[in-house]
């Protein structure tokens, strides 16, 4: 029998990426499919705090087991930002390309272009936390490249790479991303656990 898991999140692309990687036995479901149309705070100062506080929000109003992840991409030349302020660093509202604008501004003229993608998974399963970490490092470059994926991937090449992670094919990010090492740490669990 399959077991149903909610996953905390509304975007299509962030769902794109992780359903490949969940295994068969579980049935995920999206918030619209639990009838969930509210706006989920996100008022934490860390990754952590704000996926617990989006996967705690799903288990307390609708009683499913349920996991949430937060991304921030830290800049290290920036003291780590934009971290978690990254989906809404230049506007309140995910405007990527005006994100991508405020990071290039930031670090024109500045050698030190290293960068990491950092995920937390927070799962709630039976009503105990557990916290799950990808962290994929690389660079950002000075303009965009690609037009694949989302979010500032136009502008980070992870290291070993030559592409930004937007020329990547997806099945290609999918095996090296922050998001996939993070999922691949929540499935193993899941697997001792069910």
């Amino acid at each position: 029998m399959k077991h149903e898991l909610i996953i905390a999140t509304n975007n299509a692309h962030k769902l794109q990426e992780i359903q490949p990687l969940i295994p068969d036995h579980f049935e995920i479901k999206t918030l619209k499919q639990i009838g969930c149309t509210e706006d989920i705070p996100e008022t934490a100062d860390t990754l952590e705090g704000n996926a617990l506080l989006k996967a705690r929000y799903i288990f307390e109003k609708y009683g499913c087991d349920c996991f949430a992840d937060d991304t921030g991409l830290e800049i290290e030349a920036l003291n780590g930002r934009p971290g978690v302020y990254s989906a809404r660093y230049a506007t309140d509202g995910h405007d990527f390309e005006a994100n991508i604008d405020k990071v290039l501004g930031e670090l024109n003229g500045i050698e030190n272009r290293k960068a990491r993608f950092r995920t937390v998974i927070a799962l709630i399963l039976d009503g105990k936390a557990s916290y799950f970490e990808g962290i994929v490092n690389g660079k950002i470059i000075t303009e965009r490249k690609g037009n694949q994926g989302f979010g500032y991937d136009p502008v980070f090449i992870p290291d070993g790479y030559s592409q930004t992670f937007a020329e990547m094919l997806l099945s290609e990010k999918n095996k090296i991303s922050h998001r996939a090492r993070a999922v691949a740490k929540l499935v193993d669990f899941l697997r001792t656990e069910k």
